[in-house]
Order: structure tokens, then sequence, then C-alpha cells
């Protein structure tokens, strides 16, 4: 994980967010139907852009999935790609 970044599921706002010492820096939107998170939307702000972000909030977003026993269900392009990218988490993928 990036030096100074953290990750939190805010289940209130149905999210998942990333801090850079502890300053918002993006998010992971999702809807919770039965034992499936459904990721509909990431966006990290362009100041913390290239920065790995991105791949850290999809990294712990999924590890969170994992823990909870989920299933993912990747609709946003970019937590789709980072699990073409990581196949450690394809078996995350609801059918």
């Amino acid at each position: 994980m990036v030096s100074g970044a953290t990750v939190s599921n805010n289940s209130d706002a149905a999210r998942y967010e990333v801090n850079l010492d502890g300053a918002p820096a993006g998010f992971a939107a999702y809807r919770l139907r039965d034992n499936r998170v459904i990721f509909t939307h990431t966006e990290v702000d362009s100041a913390f852009e290239g920065h790995g972000l991105g791949s850290a909030l999809a990294r712990g977003a999924l590890d969170d999935v994992r823990e909870r026993g989920l299933r993912a269900v990747p609709l946003c392009p970019f937590i789709a790609a980072y699990i073409e990218r990581h196949p450690e988490y394809q078996d995350l993928v609801a059918g």
C-alpha cells in the first residue's frame, strides 16, 4: 500500500474511501445486495492521480470483501480492470 494511505469502508455512505495522510483522496461506491458488493464507480481526486491510490483503494476494498465472506460484482471499469490484472482476486467475482 502507498505509504500514509488508509482504506476504510464507510457503510453509511456505501463506499470504500482512501485517505492519504488523513486527507480524503478517493472512493469506490457500491451497492450491497444479498452477499454481493456491487462496485458502481471509483474516483480518485486528480491531485492524487498517479500515486497508486486507486490501486490501494481497489486492493483494500477487495480484501475487505474477502474478509467479510462476500462476493464482488465489478460493474465499475476501474475495479474490473484491477481484478483482471490481479488474478488473486478473480475468485471473488460473482457469476
